[in-house]
């Protein structure tokens, strides 16, 4: 099942999905009303292999958490995902078996190939 994992309040998000033009193949998932669950956390992980590289290092809720506590290791990466969605990357877009995360350019472009060879 091909999926994009997104903020519908992020103007990041809303700029890229804009691009990507995503059809009906795509299920949008919008994690603030929809947060992340231990399922779909696997499915990416599986993909990913590594929670880190699915964990948003910019967000806010992190910048306090770090004053607090030392860097996570990686099964923490997990579990602050799971608690909060501002702890997710995003975009996530799943297709055709392959993740792609972030905002990066290249992110974005591989995504909208990714997304064209669809139709």
């Amino acid at each position: 099942m091909n999926k994009i994992y997104y903020l519908s309040t992020c103007d990041t998000c809303k700029k890229i999905i804009k691009v990507w033009s995503p059809t009906e193949e795509l299920i949008l998932i919008d994690l603030k009303k929809n947060p992340i669950n231990q399922k779909q956390l696997k499915e990416l992980y599986e993909l990913s292999k590594s929670y880190e590289s699915l964990f948003n290092k910019r967000a806010l809720l992190f910048r306090e958490f770090k004053k607090k506590k030392p860097i996570p290791a990686e099964a923490d990466y997990k579990k602050l995902i799971l608690e909060h969605y501002t702890f997710l990357k995003r975009p996530i877009l799943l297709i055709n078996g392959k993740l792609i995360i972030g905002n990066s350019k290249k992110s974005i472009n591989e995504g909208l190939s990714e997304i064209n060879n669809l139709v």
